[in-house]
């Protein structure tokens, strides 16, 4: 029986336009991007980051920095941080813009905290961290002190005399490439960075999938993968291949050194029923030493309520399908936790969210209307990226976005390691044993 919503789960952050994409920028700030289009509609196109932390009872975020992009909506967009550097790209129309988010490391002194805007969640009206507000750095948890610097400014530190520290975002454009030749509407529908940094993967409405030398935007293949626009792509973890979905209906394979096909995956559907791949991602085994997970989403060709919709894991090496579920509704969108353990689903029409074990595909976690709208995006928190991971109480945690506006969080409560009805049994063979022994003893 999977989990239900989570009372301090839910609504995390709202932004003031529609959201499309969601990548972790480090272990504890999350970057959202989205827009209203080039139309005169008032609704502005850009990014958002956010700072996430958990007070002890729940997940908060506060605002870091925004960034507009003029008329030009991000439908798109991948992070890489290499722990010195960090970068960012985004599919603007037909080209790929590249960005260099420059981090820098400062000091929070009492002091200085007018000075640092970003500091401040703009949205503060009936926070719940009025009641209970989170400590500066994002460690509510810890006990605060005041010590001198070396300047005579007052500074906050913890219990150990550690000084909270917070990180600020400069965002500034760099080179711009083409990456979509569609004659009729050329436009980048996806772009994804390999798990090393040093590869890039484009593909749009032309059918072409574009591998790139990383950060340096050179490219290095052209591979004719799709008779119709590209849905998804990705990275195997070895970086040996990347993977295609298109509307053609295919699932394709392809070498990253050479372009060659290297394999395809296909569903002998039941029935009449036309399906079509949705979304693709790969996963690492959890024991790192065993062959790599695809995992895929496939919906139905035209009245989805007549057939069901599918999450599947394939083995990529041989191509099979090893397991799938099926959901009542198209999906939408689909994460992988970096650890490999688990996989998230979003839906199409009620804007629900899920969360399965990855090795059996049974789902721990619904959470039923968790956006207004279809889920567009998917971000599991990380294990250590690029930093501690946030503490919380939860085995694994979740972000979702939707054109609702919403940025929301779903996190699944550490789960038992003994079944409930193994427990009650070994109550009862103890309780027998007790009472066989009493009886023997004469007691």
């Amino acid at each position: 029986m999977p989990s239900i919503r989570r009372k301090e789960d839910g609504l995390l952050a709202r932004v003031n336009f529609p959201l499309y994409a969601v990548q972790m920028l480090t272990s504890r700030h999350v970057l959202v991007a989205g827009g209203g289009g080039s139309a005169n509609t008032g609704v502005a196109n850009g990014f958002e980051i956010f700072e996430l932390s958990h007070d002890g009872e729940q997940f908060v975020a506060e605002e870091v920095i925004r960034h507009e992009t003029g008329p030009v909506v991000v439908m798109n967009c991948a992070t890489r941080n290499s722990g010195r550097k960090c970068f960012l790209v985004a599919g603007q129309e037909s080209h790929c813009q590249l960005y260099t988010v420059n981090i820098k490391v400062v000091n929070v002194h009492e002091n200085n905290i007018p000075g640092h805007q970003h500091l401040t969640n703009r949205n503060t009206k009936n926070d719940s961290r009025k009641k209970n507000p989170t400590k500066l750095g994002g460690e509510g948890n810890r006990a605060v002190k005041k010590n001198k610097d070396a300047d005579g400014k007052t500074q906050n530190v913890d219990s150990n005399g550690n000084s909270y520290q917070k990180l600020q975002f400069e965002i500034k454009p760099n080179d711009s490439v083409q990456t979509d030749f569609s004659e009729k509407e050329p436009v980048q529908r996806v772009v994804r960075i390999s798990h090393s940094g040093k590869l890039m993967a484009t593909a749009g409405t032309d059918g072409y999938v574009r591998l790139w030398s990383f950060p340096a935007m050179v490219k290095k293949l052209d591979i004719q993968a799709h008779s119709k626009e590209v849905d998804d792509v990705d990275f195997s973890p070895d970086e040996k291949w990347v993977v295609s979905i298109s509307k053609d209906g295919t699932c394709v394979l392809w070498s990253t050194e050479s372009g060659k096909k290297v394999g395809e995956l296909k569903w002998p559907s039941a029935g009449e029923a036309k399906y079509l791949f949705k979304r693709c991602r790969f996963g690492v085994a959890e024991d790192r030493e065993s062959p790599s997970r695809l995992f895929s989403i496939m919906n139905p060709v035209g009245r989805s309520g007549r057939h069901k919709a599918y999450l599947q894991l394939w083995d990529p090496s041989e191509g099979m399908l090893k397991r799938d579920v099926s959901y009542a509704e198209s999906l939408s969108a689909l994460a992988v936790s970096d650890n490999g353990r688990f996989v998230a689903v979003g839906t199409m029409f009620s804007g629900s969210v899920s969360m399965h074990v990855a090795f059996s595909l049974q789902r721990v976690l619904y959470v039923k209307e968790a956006h207004s709208m279809f889920v567009t995006g998917l971000e599991f928190l990380p294990q250590g990226l690029n930093g501690p991971p946030i503490t919380s109480t939860a085995e694994a945690a979740v972000l979702s976005i939707s054109v609702d506006n919403r940025v929301c969080i779903h996190s699944l409560p550490y789960r038992s390691s003994v079944p409930l009805w193994f427990a009650i049994l070994l109550i009862i063979a103890a309780m027998f044993s007790a009472f066989l022994f009493c009886n023997y003893m004469g007691l």
